[in-house]
């Protein structure tokens, strides 16, 4: 797996609400794009915390990841999260969106159908209103693009991606001409490089 990031920080605030995780877990990779509701320390702390439990359990499934983080989370401003993990060895993603965190699957090969995938968004905010989640599951292979935009990034971002471009490059590129300045915004972007067909 290789990824880039790109954060941008609401001017007049010390630190982002927005944060991501990448991590190792015991069968492949777990990444999650995280918004904390509002802007400034309550959202970053909020944030934070969520990433912090997700890393320490990279191994529950996502669904149990997203429950934990909302008992984790009460009485917090709460997040909203995209998140997914990636198993390498049966070429699977299994993903899932509470509130809204856009997520993109790019695929490397577009012979075999659907060029792009898009998460289903559940409304809810995790601390606070969980909605009933349903965790998708796709196959992917050696090439396939992941891109993860919080909601200070414009929704038509989609319309400028390609899963040749290199992940660093196009996360500072799509946070340069898509974010929207009135929030903070993260712009995460993960290419599967091993195994998979």
């Amino acid at each position: 797996m290789e990824y880039g990031v790109a954060k941008y920080v609401l001017p007049g605030q010390d630190e982002s609400g927005d944060h991501h995780l990448v991590c190792c877990n015991r069968d492949g990779i777990l990444i999650a794009a995280i918004d904390g509701i509002g802007h400034g320390k309550e959202a970053a702390d909020a944030s934070r915390a969520a990433a912090a439990l997700l890393r320490s359990s990279a191994n529950e499934p996502v669904i149990s990841l997203v429950e934990q983080c909302h008992e984790r989370l009460r009485g917090t401003r709460g997040i909203v999260i995209s998140i997914a993990s990636i198993d390498h060895e049966h070429g699977m993603m299994t993903w899932l969106g509470v509130g809204n965190v856009q997520g993109i699957l790019m695929r490397s090969d577009a012979k075999k159908g659907n060029v792009r995938e898009s998460l289903l968004l559940r409304a809810g905010v995790v601390g606070s209103q969980l909605p009933a989640l349903q965790a998708t599951v796709l196959p992917i292979v050696r090439g396939d693009t992941l891109f993860f935009a919080t909601d200070g990034v414009s929704s038509d971002f989609f319309e400028a991606l390609s899963s040749r471009e290199n992940p660093q490059r196009a996360a500072d590129r799509i946070l340069d001409h898509y974010r929207n300045g009135n929030d903070d915004a993260l712009v995460l972007v993960a290419r599967v490089t091993g195994s998979g067909s």
